[in-house]
């Protein structure tokens, strides 16, 4: 079990953010924090998780808290994961290593994206077989055969296909920024570069962070603008119900979908034989006309409640967070920034501080609630 141990300077999400700010190039900030269009969804996502209250209990028997959860087979010693982050590399470099070992240490799941900068066999290897692989569906059949082949080999049994990309979202920032494909090396960008020596140094060290699972199926010499021709043909995000039970077909171990925001589409994802959902709206990074997390997660309960694992993401930012999705619900969570600050912060301790932060964070509302069990959370909901 690894020891809770966290930087007094940096006790919330919020402080590491502001650090994180201060040490990493603003066009990097900017892709690391931003949504789409207007910011509503990303806003909404913790705005409205905030507006779930709970209850104490303080003249109930007590025992003490225990943070350990059952998932596939798995007891981790938290209800939360470090959830798939693109372009990790970019933001902090070696941040896949160092998320992976934390998640590790301290037995909580990781994600892998299909667009991080570490390979899936080398993140295979630092959490021991551990690790869960999100998938971007691939539009050529080779390409997802010889990913899937490369995840069987490499140990993995938990495989996240994401359905809330058909389409790449419209983020103002990163446009202004020129981080699209290819991206666009400013003045503006390499002034903020030299200011930030840290960050500077580092990527120097670790190289151009590159989409190191991707690289097999790369020519050797090409640009970056071929690589943006390519990483648009190569995948197609949208999935359907012919794809999904291929998938299935072809996948033996477990299979979640990732993006669900609608009881619809978790009916259906339940009649295709998914094993769990992850609820999310891709951190405000892709639409911004739909619900809050939070909202999705609590209308898809009442509907799919014991006919599925249901997880979410979007919008967590502290253990009071984790326990209010709970309470509505969800019976797993994934925090995608609040990692990734952490990182950009602190460097290779960011990892073990943000999980020890999480826990000690959720300890403390369940001591002070009087709730025993994670899957008691619900019994405290405010309801109206």
């Amino acid at each position: 079990m690894a020891t809770l141990s966290y930087h007094s300077h940096y006790p919330s999400v919020d402080d590491l953010r502001q650090k994180a700010m201060k040490r990493i190039p603003r066009f990097v900030f900017d892709y690391l924090d931003g949504g789409c269009n207007e910011d509503v969804n990303l806003n909404k996502n913790t705005h409205e998780l905030r507006d779930v209250e709970l209850m104490p209990k303080y003249l109930t028997p007590w025992q003490g808290a225990n943070l350990k959860t059952e998932l596939f087979g798995h007891t981790y010693d938290a209800p939360f994961g470090v959830a798939p982050i693109g372009l990790q590399g970019l933001i902090w470099p070696n941040a896949p290593e160092i998320l992976a070992k934390a998640a590790v240490q301290h037995n909580i799941p990781f994600i892998l994206s299909t667009v991080s900068t570490s390979s899936l066999e080398h993140i295979s290897k630092i959490t021991e077989g551990k690790a869960w692989y999100q998938l971007y569906y691939p539009a050529e059949d080779r390409l997802r055969d010889d990913i899937m082949r490369r995840l069987q080999q490499s140990g993995y049994d938990v495989l996240v296909l994401l359905c809330d990309v058909p389409t790449l979202g419209f983020r103002p920032r990163d446009i202004r920024n020129g981080l699209t494909m290819p991206p666009k090396m400013s003045l503006r960008n390499i002034l903020q570069i030299l200011s930030k020596p840290a960050w500077a140094i580092r990527t120097l060290q670790y190289g151009r962070p590159q989409f190191a699972t991707l690289k097999p199926y790369m020519p050797k010499k090409i640009n970056m603008k071929q690589l943006g021709a390519m990483m648009n043909s190569t995948f197609n995000g949208r999935l359907d119900e012919s794809k999904i039970a291929l998938m299935r077909e072809k996948w033996k171990g477990k299979l979640i979908l990732k993006g669900v925001a609608t009881e619809a589409d978790a009916e259906l994802a339940i009649k295709l034989g998914f094993d769990g959902l992850i609820i999310s709206n891709h951190g405000g990074r892709q639409i911004d006309v739909g619900q809050s997390s939070i909202h999705s997660l609590q209308a898809i309960h009442k509907k799919c409640q014991g006919k599925i694992k249901i997880m979410m993401d979007s919008g967590l930012r502290s253990g009071p967070d984790i326990a209010r999705a709970l309470a509505s619900g969800a019976e797993f969570t994934f925090l995608g920034r609040s990692f990734m600050y952490a990182v950009a912060a602190l460097g290779n301790a960011g990892g073990n501080h943000a999980i020890s932060i999480l826990k000690t964070q959720l300890q403390q509302v369940m001591e002070q609630i009087g709730c025993e069990q994670i899957k008691n959370l619900p019994e405290h909901l405010v309801t109206e």
